[in-house]
C-alpha cells in the first residue's frame, strides 16, 4: 500500500546486547529474524504490513559513546498497535521477564484518547518504545 513504512534502521551502542532485546520484543509483536551479521541484523513481519523490517545497526565508534536522547534531532519514539489490552499486559510480562527499562506500566493514558491503553518502555540505548491499543483505531 503506497505510502506505508516499509522498513526503520535503529543504531545501536551494544549490538549483541540489542540483538537479544529486539528478538524477546519483536518475536513477540509477530517478526523474525531475517538477516544477520557482525554489522547488524533484520526482523521482518511475518505477513507484511508496516514496518515490513526493522533492523538493529551496530554505531559507528563516535556515537557507540552515547545513550540516546529522543528530544535531540532524530527519532523521538517508535510505538506498534496492539490487539487488545491483554496484549499490552503479555508484552509487559515479557518486559518484566527480560529485565527491560519500563519508563510507564501499562495504563490507560486518557490526554491521548479515550481507551489508550498502553506500556511504555526503552531498548538498551534508551530508544523510547511504546505497545498501545486503542479501541478508536481497533
Amino acid at each position: 500500500m503506497r505510502g506505508i513504512v516499509h522498513h526503520i534502521d535503529l543504531t545501536v551502542r551494544d549490538l549483541d546486547a540489542s540483538r537479544a532485546f529486539y528478538a524477546a520484543v519483536l518475536e513477540f509483536l509477530g517478526y523474525k529474524l531475517g538477516h544477520s551479521d557482525a554489522r547488524g541484523c533484520d526482523f521482518d513481519l511475518v505477513g507484511g504490513g508496516a514496518f515490513q523490517s526493522i533492523g538493529i545497526k551496530r554505531a559507528n565508534e563516535k556515537g557507540a559513546t552515547r545513550r540516546h536522547d529522543r528530544y535531540s534531532p532524530g527519532l523521538h519514539h517508535l510505538a506498534w498497535t496492539a490487539a487488545s489490552r491483554d496484549d499490552v499486559d503479555r508484552l509487559w510480562m515479557l518486559l518484566q521477564q527480560i529485565g527491560a527499562d519500563v519508563l510507564d506500566p501499562p495504563k490507560e493514558y486518557p490526554q491521548y484518547g479515550s481507551g489508550y491503553y498502553a506500556v511504555f518502555f526503552a531498548d538498551p540505548d534508551g530508544i523510547k518504545l511504546e505497545y498501545v491499543f486503542h479501541p478508536a483505531e481497533a
